[in-house]
């Protein structure tokens, strides 16, 4: 069976450094905030080139601080209205709710299944102050268009990163320098993973940054000292220092993904399966490799039972969702498509040539 994901071998190649740093964590006796923490930061905003990166516990938690803190600062109120895209997994819509912000689903572009700016335009009210933007799949959202946007009508842009560590633009700026703000996770199997939860936050605003690092530790801004009602969502030391090591293959990770993305995209031609948008550049760092099928079931079925594992990125749009029933009355038909269609082919830095080959062969076959 070809797996969809083999963290064990993706892993695997840290193993010596792991077990050093480990070894370091373990004799240092500082195991919350420590060095790890402090280090990782520092890496990983000369990485996304911002001024400041907080190590938060994972994403959720990272996109829901980031709003919080908008929130303590004065910039957001409870009842503004933020456009997120239709076509996302829900943690996008979660924050936003958590923080008691009304979001606004805007329709995806068809070929990039990121959202649209020009849908984004039509969705504006005089409630409207901020977007979030969803790089999915590990594809940058059309952000020369949503900064001229966001410029014009005065909102924040907040990315969700999510899914696209080190994807950059055509001037080289990377996701997380691309808005206001960023979350990213680090759930182990995105393209920069921990060995368990983890995520960040990165920003060039000073006095987010300093509310942020309160808030993920109880609001506290010294010893016992606590100025904000906070929370506890601190990275965790361990996670941090894996990260570290981790971090500095990423660049090379992502340029082996986008080689397991050409190849499927030179091989693959099968009238059945719609494969997605790749123009060659940086900007996607295919954390997914994302085809639309009109059977998704019978094609799943079909490679399983030919020993090829997929996944299903996501089976049932946020809008539909039982959790989020207050907004099940919404009509978004280019959304629901690609829910209703999407199936993830196996993509990863460690992936075999004739295991890719034999998933081409597989899907042209079908």
């Amino acid at each position: 069976m070809i797996k969809f994901l083999d963290l064990h071998k993706i892993n695997a190649r840290f193993d010596t450094p792991f077990q050093d740093e480990f070894k370091d964590f373990l004799d240092s006796g500082h195991y919350i905030l420590g060095k790890g923490v402090t280090q990782f930061e520092a890496d990983f905003l000369v990485y996304c080139g911002t001024k400041y990166a907080i190590g938060v516990s994972n994403g959720l938690d990272a996109l829901s601080l980031i709003f919080k803190g908008y929130l303590e600062l004065g910039v957001l109120k409870e009842g503004d209205e933020v456009l997120v895209p239709a076509n996302t997994y829900i943690a996008s819509v979660i924050a936003l709710v958590n923080s008691g912000l009304k979001p606004v689903f805007v329709e995806p572009n068809s070929s990039t299944y990121n959202i649209e700016p020009l849908a984004m335009e039509e969705h504006i009210t005089t409630k409207t102050k901020a977007v979030l933007v969803v790089h999915l799949y590990g594809q940058l959202c059309n952000m020369k268009a949503i900064d001229y946007l966001c410029k014009t009508h005065s909102l924040l842009c907040i990315e969700d990163a999510a899914q696209a560590h080190g994807a950059e633009d055509d001037l080289g700026v990377k996701a997380g320098n691309l808005g206001d703000a960023a979350a990213f996770s680090f759930y182990p199997s995105k393209n920069l993973g921990a060995l368990g939860d983890a995520g960040a936050i990165t920003t060039n605003n000073e006095a987010l940054a300093q509310v942020i690092k309160q808030l993920r530790n109880y609001g506290t801004s010294s010893k016992y000292v606590n100025d904000r009602i906070g929370v506890n969502a601190r990275l965790d030391e361990i996670q941090a220092r894996f990260l570290s090591i981790k971090l500095k293959a990423l660049d090379a990770d992502n340029s082996a993904r986008r080689q397991v993305a050409k190849h499927y995209l030179q091989g693959i031609a099968n009238p059945k399966v719609t494969l997605p948008y790749y123009d060659g550049a940086k900007d996607h760092v295919f954390h997914l490799f994302v085809v639309l099928v009109e059977e998704r079931k019978k094609f799943v079925r079909y490679l399983n039972d030919n020993g090829v594992e997929t996944g299903v990125h996501y089976p049932i749009p946020p809008h539909q969702q039982q959790a989020l029933k207050t907004f099940s009355h919404l009509d978004l038909p280019i959304t629901e498509k690609i829910h209703e269609r999407c199936v993830s082919l196996p993509i990863s830095p460690v992936m075999d040539a004739a295991d890719v080959d034999k998933i081409i062969d597989l899907v042209n076959a079908y």
